[in-house]
């Protein structure tokens, strides 16, 4: 039977839908883009949320964490402008946990640092027995050594740190700093980066220090009656190839902090490390010492390299202290001809807890 009801009408493909549009290529490769930014920044975050150094670069972007908010940023507008959802939500993720680590230290350290963050506001328990400043100051290859006399003579403090002080730096630092002022040296010379030195207003005794490729020289001083460990710390940077020697020398300021935390300690220097790297943040743990900027509110301002403008940079000059001090207050100084800030820390010394 042949009617029109059962006959097979044929479909004209033109009747059909079209198929969704795929992205045109210039958005596909944006993707790619932002997906391979996003990655590298999660490999970064990730690392210093687990408490891990890595391997080249990880070790040299960590100093500059707080920055990677800004390319992050970027990546979560064009994830929204592409319509990536997975992505946004990737980017938002990476940026908030990188935005957490970004806080100023005391937003985010642990119990102790909390503890000591309040008796900086409401008081040592013990009264102070001395109040001394504390200055630290990489002169690069003795460039600055004549800005850091200048400094010397005008802050006065009672004890100085300084690292990179070649033959001239130690010399000047002999014939222009009379020794009425500072009668007390340990100074170690040697040529560019390795020579240190220690000057002090204080009694001063010499001490081993710490075994390194640039000097690291050590004291114990008297202070108000007690006797106070003093590290000059200079560990290799880590520049690329030279990781493991950073971290080998980091090391072994750490195994020094813990050994001497019975014992008020101060460890002053350029640290080459912020405290976003783990290898810093061991020395602090370890040795349970706190950081002086850090306590004073200025934890996030930059020391090097002192050529860009704050609060560009990263810092890694500390002046790191044992629970026996407490921070009045921390200053970064400019000098010329290094690419260091200076700083200038005020100290109390607290009387020896009663057991």
């Amino acid at each position: 039977m042949d009617t029109a009801s059962s006959r097979t009408v044929a479909r004209d493909p033109l009747d059909d839908p079209p198929p969704p549009l795929a992205r045109p290529a210039p958005e596909r490769l944006l993707i790619w883009a932002t997906g391979l930014s996003l990655a590298a920044a999660t490999a970064l975050v990730g690392c210093r949320a687990i408490g891990v150094d890595g391997v080249t670069p990880v070790p040299q972007l960590l100093a500059f964490l707080p920055w990677s908010l800004l390319p992050i940023g970027v990546a979560a507008v064009f994830t929204a402008l592409l319509r990536w959802r997975g992505g946004l939500v990737w980017a938002l993720v990476v940026l908030a946990v990188a935005g957490w680590y970004g806080l100023p230290y005391g937003s985010q350290a642990g119990a102790g640092d909390k503890a000591s963050a309040s008796a900086l506001a409401s008081g040592p328990e013990q009264a102070a027995v001395a109040r001394i400043e504390v200055l630290t100051s990489n002169v690069e290859f003795g460039q600055a050594t004549l800005g850091l006399i200048e400094t010397v003579r005008r802050e006065r403090p009672d004890l100085v740190f300084v690292q990179e002080c070649e033959y001239i730096c130690a010399q000047l630092l002999n014939t222009r700093i009379p020794r009425a002022d500072y009668p007390y040296r340990h100074i170690v010379k040697a040529g560019h980066a390795e020579g240190s030195a220690i000057l002090s207003a204080l009694p001063l005794t010499d001490t081993e220090g710490i075994e390194g490729t640039l000097s690291m020289p050590g004291s114990e001083a008297v202070i108000g009656g007690r006797a106070v460990q003093l590290q000059l710390v200079h560990p290799l940077p880590p520049i690329p190839g030279g990781v493991g020697s950073w971290r080998r020398e980091l090391g072994r300021i750490r195994t020094y902090a813990a050994a001497h935390r019975d014992a008020p300690l101060i460890l002053a220097g350029d640290f080459n490390a912020t405290r976003d790297h783990a290898a810093f943040r061991a020395v602090l743990d370890d040795g349970e010492l706190r950081d002086g900027a850090a306590l004073a509110g200025a934890g996030r301002t930059p020391s090097w390299p002192a050529a860009v403008p704050r609060p560009l940079g990263a810092q890694i000059d500390h002046v790191l202290i044992s629970e026996d001090f407490s921070v009045r207050r921390a200053r970064f100084l400019d000098l010329a001809d290094t690419d260091h800030r200076a700083l200038l820390v005020e100290l109390d010394l607290r009387a020896p807890a009663r057991r």
